[in-house]
């Protein structure tokens, strides 16, 4: 194109040269003109030739000034540069100006692209962003993780990697009807994982709206895990329900003998009887009304203990002397294997609770004349494990995982007519962790069972 252009500008000046030479040559020989007139006279005539001819010949030049000071859209950033006022100079300066404006627009695409990039890297669901033609553009880390994608997914579709088709329909309807849908999405794997799935539509560009379809340029399919949401709801009904049936019960009863007291019983001999199981089971209902206050008080942010170091050996003689009134009604044997120098950090009278719950849970479900051995061990310089061991009923070890569980029990029926709230263990691993430390069990069926919990130990 260059040596184009050369050839095209020589040419204009031996043309020009070769005009002037033969309007001047027929000047001096046709008219008999002097030398000096004749080249005088051709002078303006080539003059306005060339200008004509200059004119087309840069025509190109101007046309391409024009279209390049549409594009840079009047934004010219200055250099400092000075530059004179022909065509092929404000040709120049139209690039350089289009070249500074296409930098600040890729500066402008790449700062968008991160900003982007960093958003979908930080967010917790999982983004799958598709084409008009259903095959995957992009995904996010966090929708590699919910899936355990380990393989490369661009180009392929949905269907291939998550194999699912309500989502490749979700997806596929979105494009092609330009409506948004939401839907539940189960997994059909061991994980169980449930996610809430959201397709919304890209919006065609300028350009792609001028044209008859009607499909979206693609589609963006955000997954939000609500396993936990599911399992917290499933959590909460049971709870409403367990409630609900722990309340019932007493209040059946209390409702049964006092319709009876007021239909003429209250003058025979059985009305004191009647009014014992009312106040025995209006104590039941003042009990399990304080055990659900006392979980809901430690469950809040405001709940503060009274750190303090504590002998352990002390504590656990002290609630020994408290509850061996209990223990000796059923002719059980309470003994201590703490070492006298243990020593832990936590609150007293929540320490004194979890302890007395765990070793009247052992004498409740305990064998008439068995034992309950209460133990402790320093595990490392920061924790103490402590035991309750008792050799009673036992517990199945499918019921082991959620004993700790709200008003779970392992035997219904036995559980109630102990008089327990099925709040007690409970109550015993929330305080235990806002202490910092764990609970857990083992247990061997008819044989025993053996409760752990750790705290905090107190250094000097």
């Amino acid at each position: 194109m260059k040596l184009q252009f050369e050839w095209k500008l020589m040419g204009f000046f031996i043309f020009l040269l070769l005009l002037f030479l033969v309007t001047q040559g027929y000047l001096i020989y046709s008219f008999e003109k002097p030398f000096l007139f004749a080249s005088l006279l051709s002078f303006p005539i080539v003059l306005f030739l060339a200008f004509l001819l200059l004119k087309i010949v840069t025509q190109p030049f101007r046309d391409l000034v024009d279209k390049l000071r549409r594009l840079t859209g009047g934004q010219v950033k200055k250099e400092g540069q000075v530059y004179s006022g022909d065509e092929l100079t404000r040709l120049a300066r139209g690039i350089g100006d289009l070249e500074i404006n296409f930098r600040n627009r890729i500066e402008e695409i790449t700062t968008e692209k991160d900003y982007l990039q960093t958003i979908l890297k930080g967010m917790a669901e999982g983004v799958l962003v598709v084409n008009n033609r259903g095959h995957i553009i992009m995904i996010n880390e966090a929708l590699r993780k919910l899936f355990s994608l380990s393989m490369e997914v661009v180009d392929k579709t949905p269907l291939e990697i998550i194999r699912n088709v309500e989502l490749e329909a979700a997806i596929r309807k979105t494009i092609r009807d330009r409506k948004s849908s939401s839907f539940e999405l189960t997994l059909p794997t061991s994980l169980g994982k449930i996610f809430e799935v959201n397709v919304v539509g890209i919006l065609p560009s300028l350009e792609g709206s001028r044209k008859t379809s009607k499909e979206m340029r693609g589609a963006v399919a955000v997954f939000h895990d609500i396993g936990r949401l599911k399992e917290l709801e499933k959590i909460r009904q049971d709870f409403v329900a367990n409630v609900s049936h722990e309340l019932r019960t007493p209040l059946t009863t209390i409702k049964g003998y006092a319709e009876t007291l007021l239909e003429g019983a209250l003058k025979e001999e059985v009305a004191f009887q009647f009014v014992q199981v009312i106040k025995r089971q209006s104590d039941r209902l003042a009990k399990i009304v304080d055990d659900l206050l006392t979980l809901s008080k430690i469950e809040m942010k405001e709940f503060q203990l009274k750190m303090e170091p504590l002998s352990l050996p002390e504590l656990v003689e002290d609630v020994l002397n408290f509850i061996q009134e209990t223990a000796e009604k059923k002719k059980i044997s309470i003994s201590s294997e703490i070492p006298s120098p243990l020593m832990v950090k936590g609150d007293r009278d929540y320490l004194e609770q979890i302890l007395i719950n765990l070793i009247d849970n052992a004498i409740k479900y305990g064998r008439e004349g068995g034992k309950i051995t209460v133990s402790a061990i320093q595990k490392n310089q920061s924790e103490i494990e402590v035991s309750v061991q008792d050799n009673g009923i036992g517990i199945p070890r499918e019921d082991l995982p959620r004993i700790f569980e709200r008003f779970y029990r392992v035997d219904k029926g036995r559980s109630q007519e102990m008089g327990g709230t099925g709040l007690g263990l409970s109550i015993v691993k929330h305080l235990v962790q806002v202490h910092g430390g764990r609970t857990w069990a083992e247990s061997q069926l008819g044989e025993g069972s053996t409760f752990y919990f750790t705290l905090p130990a107190y250094r000097k």
